[in-house]
C-alpha cells in the first residue's frame, strides 16, 4: 500500500508538471493530457484507500498521512466533478499544485498502520470524519480562486497586462466560482460539525467540550458564516471575498493539523 501511495503521489507530480505546461504554452492537447493524467492520479488515489479499508477495517481517515491523503483526494474528485459543469480558465493549474503540496505533506507523515483508538470505533467515524474533509476540500477550490482572483485584479489595477492577465479568467467569473465553492463548502461544513457533535454526545456524553478542534472547527464556520452573510446583506464580493476565502481556508488548515500539533486534545490525530 505504500507502494500504490507513492505511485499516486508520482501520477500527481506529473499532472501538474502538464497543468504547468499548459499554463505557460496554451496548447489545448496539452490540457487534455494534464486532465488525463490527473483522473489515472484520481483513480489510484481511490484503490489505494480500498486497499487500505480491506487491511485495516475501518475508514482510513484516522491519523494526520490518511486525513491530508483523503484531504488530496477529494479536492482532486471535487475539481474534477466542479469540471463537468463549470469551466474556469486554468483552474487546474492552481489545484493541480495544492492537492501536490498536500501529497507531499502526506508522504511526510507516518504512514504505520496502529490500532484503531476505542473512541473511534464508531459508525459515525466514516460520515463525519469524510464530510467535513470534503467540506474543506471545497473551501480549498475557494481558496484557489481567491488566489487566482487577486492575481488578476493586481495586473488590471497596475495595468501591467502579463502572464496572469492572459491566463486567467475574468474577475466576476472568478468572484461566481468563489461563490459556488461557498454554497457548497460551508452547507458541509455544517453538517460536520453536526455529526461530531453528535458523535461526541455518545462517545463522551456531552455535545460540546470545547476541544481545540471543536473551537478551532466554530472559529472556521464563523469565518465563513460572516462572508456568505455579508455577500448576501451588504454586496461582499470580489476582492473581499476573495480575502476572506483565504483566510478562512488558513482556519481550516489549522483546524485539520495545525491543532493536532500544537494544541492537542481528544482530536488530534495518531502521527
Amino acid at each position: 500500500m505504500t507502494l500504490l501511495f507513492h505511485l499516486t503521489f508520482f501520477v500527481y507530480i506529473l499532472a501538474t508538471v502538464f497543468y504547468l505546461v499548459y499554463f505557460a504554452n496554451q496548447k489545448e492537447a496539452v490540457r487534455t493530457v494534464a486532465r488525463t493524467v490527473l483522473i489515472g492520479a484520481g483513480l489510484l488515489h481511490t484503490a489505494n484507500f480500498v486497499a487500505l479499508y480491506i487491511v485495516m477495517r475501518h475508514t482510513p481517515i484516522t491519523n494526520m498521512h490518511e486525513a491530508v491523503s483523503f484531504f488530496a483526494w477529494s479536492i482532486t474528485w471535487g475539481f474534477l466533478a466542479f469540471r463537468w459543469r463549470y469551466r474556469v480558465k486554468n483552474f487546474g493549474t492552481f489545484v493541480s499544485v495544492l492537492v501536490t503540496i498536500l501529497m507531499a505533506i502526506a508522504a511526510a507523515s507516518s504512514q504505520e498502520i496502529a490500532p484503531l483508538p476505542p473512541a473511534l470505533r464508531s459508525n459515525w467515524l466514516p460520515i463525519h470524519a469524510s464530510i467535513a474533509i470534503i467540506a474543506d476540500a471545497f473551501l480549498a477550490m475557494g481558496f484557489c480562486g481567491g488566489i487566482m482572483y487577486l492575481l488578476q485584479e493586481n495586473e488590471i489595477k497596475a495595468k501591467h497586462f502579463g502572464i496572469f492577465y492572459e491566463r486567467l479568467p475574468s474577475l466576476e467569473a472568478l468572484d461566481n466560482l468563489n461563490h459556488h465553492c461557498l454554497t457548497v463548502g460551508f452547507p458541509l461544513l455544517t453538517v460536520g460539525i453536526i455529526t461530531g457533535s453528535i458523535w461526541a454526545k455518545q462517545a463522551w456524553g456531552t455535545y460540546w467540550q470545547w476541544d481545540p478542534k471543536e473551537t478551532w472547527s466554530l472559529i472556521t464556520w464563523f469565518i465563513y458564516a460572516a462572508l456568505l452573510h455579508l455577500r448576501f446583506t451588504l454586496g461582499w464580493r470580489r476582492r473581499r471575498a476573495a480575502i476572506i476565502s483565504i483566510i478562512g481556508f488558513g482556519a481550516a488548515l489549522f483546524t485539520l493539523w495545525g491543532v493536532s500539533y500544537l494544541l492537542g486534545g481528544v482530536h488530534s490525530y495518531a502521527g
